[in-house]
């Protein structure tokens, strides 16, 4: 395997050699910053800053699973993660350039990779038969939110060769940053507070991506505007739908999210029971809109701390991008 895509950083020598990818890749303050709030989560028994965090308390999700197999209830559950279904979302918009209307986004999130190998099986089933213009990642790669991620990265790097043309990421809160160099190495170009500009004959959109706004709380919308003209339609991605009145505010034309996983399990007609994140319900799953902006929340791929799914398929998300009157 390449040394990039090891997660083996008791060697000193890949430490230093991440480290000066990240400050090129990143900027000396970006990385360093990021790397030492990581440290700071890692330092109470691997849980930092977010020990009371629910997702952190391994202990309950191994108590959660017997229950749920002592109940029978367990591998029904499990069963659902593998049902990915394909849901197409059109978004219509007056601001929409012209040469990109019918414009295709593909979005998938919270893969959580090394935590369900039959899910990711029928991912790889499903994404040769599907036709997009590209493809955006919102996050949460890896299953637990510290630790090893060489399986993660093996995982996602076999899901990375069934998909076709350019594809964007974000970092979850599951996510290190020390896994860019292999993410981006793979060919899954990082947004970190940054922008990209996508062209179609003379014209063009802008493709944005802010850090993680949950955990690490090192989203910089500063930064992530400082290249788009106000007037020239966005696109933002974002592993939390939670930032969406900075997004808003901030002109972006669309918000693509992820990190609720729709609640997981979920009452029939698909009503959250607990659903982990400072938004309003209705942000939870699919399609919203908050003043001007147009939201959509996918409710993943994967599975987090249990790999089951109540009432809550997983999906994958085509985005229709459609110029007209919304």
């Amino acid at each position: 395997m390449n040394r990039v895509l090891t997660d083996n950083l008791s060697q000193p020598q890949i430490k230093d050699e991440i480290r000066a990818q990240l400050e090129q890749r990143l900027g000396r303050v970006h990385a360093r910053q990021r790397l030492g709030i990581e440290r700071d989560h890692e330092s109470i028994f691997g849980h930092g800053i977010n020990f009371f965090h629910i997702e952190n308390w391994y202990s309950v999700h191994s108590l959660f699973r017997i229950a749920l197999k002592l109940t029978g209830l367990y591998w029904r559950g499990n069963k659902n993660t593998a049902r990915i279904q394909v849901r197409h979302n059109h978004i219509r918009s007056r601001n929409l350039p012209r040469s990109f209307d019918g414009f295709t986004i593909l979005h998938i999130s919270d893969l959580h990779v090394d935590m369900n190998q039959k899910a990711m099986q029928r991912l790889v089933e499903i994404l040769p038969s599907l036709q997009y213009d590209v493809c955006v990642l919102t996050g949460d790669y890896r299953g637990e939110t510290y630790g090893s991620f060489g399986e993660a990265l093996e995982g996602l790097a076999r899901v990375r060769s069934h998909l076709k043309g350019s594809v964007y990421g974000v970092l979850g809160n599951h996510d290190t940053i020390r896994m860019v160099p292999a993410l981006e190495e793979m060919g899954i170009q990082m947004l970190l507070n940054e922008s990209l500009t996508i062209t179609r004959g003379h014209q063009r959109i802008h493709l944005a991506g802010i850090d993680d706004a949950h955990y690490y709380r090192v989203d910089n919308f500063e930064k992530v505007t400082s290249e788009i003209p106000h007037h020239e339609f966005s696109i933002l991605l974002s592993h939390t739908p939670e930032i969406y009145r900075q997004a808003a505010h901030a002109d972006f034309d669309i918000l693509m999210a992820g990190h609720t996983h729709g609640g997981q399990i979920c009452l029939p007609g698909s009503i959250p029971i607990i659903l982990e994140s400072a938004l309003p319900r209705r942000m939870g799953a699919g399609p919203w809109k908050y003043h001007e902006m147009i939201g959509y929340t996918s409710v993943g791929v994967g599975s987090c701390m249990v790999a089951v799914r109540f009432n809550c398929p997983p999906e994958i998300t085509l985005h229709h991008l459609e110029r007209g009157q919304e």
